[in-house]
């Protein structure tokens, strides 16, 4: 049976693809690789970056042993999904995003991470902290300004560019929500246009977490895309 890789995004955690394993695992061995800081798994003492997650994927596939693997990476995970195609084009059979920001600039990237204060979120979504703690231990306060940390970076130097985009022959499926409040239509189709094997999806009344995204949305475009029976 075919290797499915569900990547989870920033501040994201595996257990968001439950509502999907049943279905899926009818076609494909399922996956999901948790990135460093994130759950049970310890924080890195270096900077977390795309660089080392994607590293940390192609770990995670040669000690699998995963060949020829089918991709679905929501948010930070389709970001690297991308990332890890480009440096291992043979070992992916195509990739499927969901909710994948492309667009980072420094000045967005400052914004975003100004977000990501742990006193903040406890005073002013005291819910998400609750969330957060429950999905990455008490290191969620540490998890937070690394990936904002990460998020600066991405601003400043981006690890999917122009010239990249246009270097991944992979099949890619891009899906957007059309009420996403991080990730624009303009960049998702810009993305889309400038990636010579893809194909585009905006999902109706869909917001950008995973878990406000209906599941049988996602599961008409993967079974079109995937040629699913």
């Amino acid at each position: 049976m075919k290797n499915l890789l569900l990547l989870h995004g920033a501040l994201g955690h595996s257990d968001i693809f439950k509502p999907y394993q049943q279905e899926l695992s009818k076609h494909f061995n399922i996956h999901t690789p948790l990135f460093s800081g994130h759950g049970n798994t310890d924080i890195s003492e270096e900077d977390i970056s795309i660089e080392k997650y994607t590293k940390e994927l192609e770990n995670y596939c040669e000690k699998e042993n995963l060949k020829d693997v089918y991709i679905f990476g929501h948010s930070m995970g389709g970001y690297v999904g991308l990332c890890y195609t480009l440096r291992k084009p043979d070992n992916v059979s195509s990739i499927l995003t969901l909710g994948t920001k492309f667009d980072w600039t420094e000045e967005q990237a400052v914004r975003e991470s100004k977000i990501l204060d742990p006193e903040t979120i406890l005073s002013k979504i005291p819910k998400y902290a609750e969330q957060l703690e429950a999905q990455h231990g008490s290191k969620w306060k540490q998890l937070l300004p690394a990936i904002a940390k990460m998020m600066i970076s991405l601003g400043k130097n981006p690890s999917l560019d122009q010239s990249s985009l246009i270097a991944i022959t992979t099949p890619v499926q891009i899906m957007v929500g059309d009420k996403d409040n991080m990730v624009t239509l303009e960049e998702s189709i810009q993305v889309y246009h400038s990636i010579p094997n893809a194909r585009l999806a905006v999902l109706p009344d869909t917001k950008h977490p995973m878990d406000k995204v209906r599941p049988t949305l996602v599961f008409d475009i993967m079974k079109d895309f995937w040629n699913l029976v």
